[in-house]
Order: structure tokens, then sequence, then C-alpha cells
């Protein structure tokens, strides 16, 4: 019998439009696989759409919330459908960055330093040192950040805005130089590393997303220890958040440091994009893993109780 596969896009969150080319994606390499693929852009009546159509198995594809922060996956754990990716406490930890670093550096996985703060505390003065980042606790794809500069004499003054989207909890972090790296999981293998060399000043959705928008060095060019422990801990912080399926562990890299000390790890994501231009798919075919076969491992790797 064909197995039948919900592919999750869409949503309402800040990345719908990359979850939908993400979904896209995933739901033509099932249909080239052989299986048969319902698409649903989620709404708020998901349950009552899935009821109706007892999928066999739900690839979610949805980036932020609610497909990545436990929402959906406890509505999927209710249907008794089984679902790809991380479960209810590892997405939920995960997605709240402040709540994942605690995690992770229990786990030996070194942080970046900072605080949470109230985006009107942080529009007030300047809550770090310069440099320092500002970011939304429970955004992605570099959504809501800012990075203030020496030469920012003032916080910046967007977060007072009243329409601003994206909660009142902001991490403020240390700046880190040097290199953007990115590491996935699959599973319980760390796959390879890649840097992350933006074309514009900083590796925004922009770049995240617009092919030329960022160039990608795979393997990335590190010293053989430093590219092991990127890998070793990209795979101890999946496990620590109890992350299941695919993950990806972004770092960022002082080089000027010697060896590993250097290394920090900013955040994991649970739901990494599916795109033309994303990471994991990028990472998987180095490793001799094609799209297609990719996305039929998600799919054969769904559970209950993840």
């Amino acid at each position: 019998m064909t197995k039948h596969v919900a592919v999750l896009m869409g949503g309402w969150s800040s990345e719908r439009e990359i979850s939908l080319r993400s979904g896209k994606a995933c739901a033509d390499a099932l249909e080239r696989r052989g299986y048969r693929v319902s698409r649903i852009d989620v709404d708020r009546d998901v349950a009552t759409v899935l009821t109706g159509l007892r999928p066999d198995a739900a690839l979610n594809v949805l980036h932020g919330a609610p497909g990545e922060d436990g929402t959906l996956q406890g509505v999927l754990e209710i249907l008794g459908i089984p679902y790809s990716h991380s479960g209810v406490m590892a997405s939920s930890v995960a997605m709240q960055k402040d709540v994942a670093k605690t995690v992770m550096a229990a786990a030996g996985v070194p942080v970046a330093e900072g605080m949470t703060v109230s985006r009107f505390e942080a529009a007030k003065a300047h809550v770090l040192p310069r440099p320092y980042v500002l970011k939304p606790v429970a955004e992605g794809s570099s959504v809501g950040v800012f990075i203030v500069t020496e030469t920012h004499e003032h916080p910046p003054q967007e977060l007072t805005r009243h329409d601003w989207p994206h909660g009142d909890r902001l991490l403020a972090e240390r700046y880190i130089a040097g290199k953007e790296l990115t590491c996935a999981v699959m599973g319980d293998r760390a796959l390879d590393v890649i840097e992350i060399v933006p074309t514009v000043k900083f590796y925004d959705f922009e770049a995240k997303y617009s092919p030329g928008g960022s160039k990608h060095i795979l393997p990335a060019s590190l010293l053989p220890i430093v590219y092991q422990e990127v890998r070793r801990l990209a795979l101890t912080a999946h496990r620590a958040l109890g992350c299941r399926g695919v993950s990806r562990a972004d770092f960022r890299y002082d080089d000027r440091i010697g060896g590993t000390a250097g290394l920090v790890c900013l955040e994991v994501n649970t739901q990494p994009g599916m795109t033309e231009t994303s990471l994991v798919p990028e990472l998987a075919a180095y490793a001799g893993i094609t799209f297609d076969e990719l996305v039929q491992w998600m799919v054969e790797d769904a559970s209950l109780g993840r």
C-alpha cells in the first residue's frame, strides 16, 4: 500500500514564505519517490484537516511557530499521527534561545555570554558593551536581529515600535567576530561543516534565502581539530536538547584564538530550511545523500513520542 504523507508547510510565522518553498520542494520529492502526498498550508484548523485526511505520517516543514515550538508536535501526538523532526519538548526548548543556551552550556557546549532583556530596556540604553547582538528569543532566520557596533551611539530605536512583531523579550549577546559555521545532524550522525561567507554585510534573511546572498564553503576550511570539534558539539547539542531526526547547529568561530577555544554555538534549529539554497540538503548531498533520499529518510524516520 502506498504511504500517505501530509506535508505541513506555510503557517503564520515570519518565515511563512520560506516554509512554503521548503514544503513544495519536499512534496515534489516525495511524489517522485512514489508516496501519496497531501500538501497542507497550515492554518488554525489543522487538527480538523488532519483528522479528515488521516495520513500515515506528517512531514513537518514549518519554520517558526507553531511548527517549530512544540505546538504542532502536541497536536500530532494527540491525533496519533507519526511526524518528522523533533518532539514537543525539544522543539519547545530549542525555540526559546535563552533556555536552550542553559541546557547546552550544562552539556559542555560553549555558548555566547549574554542575558535576556525587555525590548524597552534594550532601546533605552546599551545593555552590554559594544559590539553586541540583540535578537528575539523565539524567532529564526535572523528575523529581528540587530548588530550594535561601536559606531552606534544609541541602541536600535525600532525596538520601541508599537507594531514590533517579535515579542517583548530579547537576547543580548556579546558579538563574536570570525567565521560563521553550520553543521547538520541526521539521526545519530553529524554531517560535515559549512562556512557561510555573506556577500552582504550580515548573513540576514535576504542573504540566507536569495541565490548569491552568501557563499558556502564545503568543507569549511578549518584545522582538522576544529572541524571535528564543530561536528562533536553539533551532535552534543542535538542530544542535550533531545532533538530527533534532522537538526542544524549554527556556530561562530573566532580564529584569532588558538585551537578550539574560539568556538561558540549560537543555536540549534530543529526545523532547518529545505529550499534549493538551504544548508541541510547541501550537507546531505556532500555526504552522498540526494535531496529525494533525505526527504524520504525524514518520512521513514517519523514516529510518535519523540
